[in-house]
């Protein structure tokens, strides 16, 4: 247990598994071809699937200092300077969950962006399947590079006819600690939605990650909109109450929602730890939040 406290928050949140039957979730190689990562564990039959109907979709190379960059886009067909909403993925690289969710946003009106910034480390996330290789990958990534590669990204979606002066973002699990990171690094931002970001990092990262989440609340130029699970077993509520207070006392917007009972991942629509009625809720919270901080119509 000593060993696992020092894991990010949010590899523990994912350590603490909800009952699986087997019935009810896809086989390895059933999942694997959907397009799914299988790091994560067992793949729920029963995923959302959003369809292209209405929007333009496909994939991307963006220019980034150490090569191109991978990214997955979706956009409303024909639409003239769509808002853009930037989409940080969780530690298993871009899989089918984090495209649908691309595409969900798309259907909102949103040219949505969702980047592979764990590229230049030359291996798929989605293909590994042992947290023991995965994990080193994805924790030394530095903050700096990851927000100048989101910055690359919003600029890639302005230039193929996005307006960023509308410019959001959402992530997930260690996603949701990049719109913490974002938010407070990028004066462009209108807004963002992290869902079980990570408020404070494990011990040993500073190299790469100078600041937490909690650290950063005085610096932060963007209204966040924070949802999480009163259940998550790597991001206790009292951490979500000291974000609250840390930014509540340096005078910064933001609000917060905690789903009784809900673990972490809850959004996560291919996991056992989905929650459907927490994970409604919260994307109808995203909904209004970016319309009342005018990124979407």
């Amino acid at each position: 247990m000593a060993v696992q406290s020092e894991l990010p928050s949010d590899v523990v949140g994912l350590t603490k598994a909800a009952p699986v039957n087997r019935r009810d979730f896809m086989t390895a190689s059933a999942a694997s071809a959907a397009g799914y990562t299988l790091a994560a564990g067992p793949v729920r039959a029963q995923v959302v699937t959003t369809d292209t109907s209405g929007l333009t979709v496909g994939d991307a190379k963006v220019a980034v200092p150490g090569g191109e960059m991978p990214a997955y886009f979706a956009k409303p067909a024909n639409a003239q300077n769509p808002p853009v909403i930037l989409v940080a993925m969780e530690i298993f690289g871009l899989h089918e969950y984090i495209k649908d969710v691309t595409r969900r946003l798309a259907k909102l009106g949103a040219f949505a962006v969702a980047p592979d910034y764990y590229f230049r480390k030359g291996v798929d996330l989605t293909k590994l399947t042992d947290m023991q290789q995965l994990m080193p990958i994805v924790n030394a990534k530095p903050d700096a590079e990851l927000v100048a590669d989101l910055n690359a990204a919003a600029d890639w979606a302005k230039s193929q006819g996005g307006d960023i002066g509308r410019l959001g973002i959402i992530g997930f699990c260690r996603g949701g600690r990049t719109v913490w990171i974002y938010a407070a690094n990028n004066s462009n931002v209108k807004a963002g939605v992290a869902f079980y970001g990570p408020l404070v990092d494990a011990p040993g990262q500073k190299s790469n990650w100078p600041k937490s989440a909690t650290e950063l609340a005085p610096d932060m130029k963007a209204p966040v909109l924070g949802l999480y699970g009163e259940a998550d077993q790597g991001i206790p509520v009292a951490q979500v109450e000291a974000m609250k207070a840390a930014l509540q006392s340096a005078g910064k917007k933001a609000e917060f929602k905690t789903y009784p009972g809900a673990p972490h991942g809850f959004h996560a629509d291919y996991r056992p730890s989905y929650r459907k009625d927490a994970a409604e809720d919260a994307w109808n919270q995203l909904i209004a939040w970016f319309k009342a901080n005018k990124v979407l119509s």
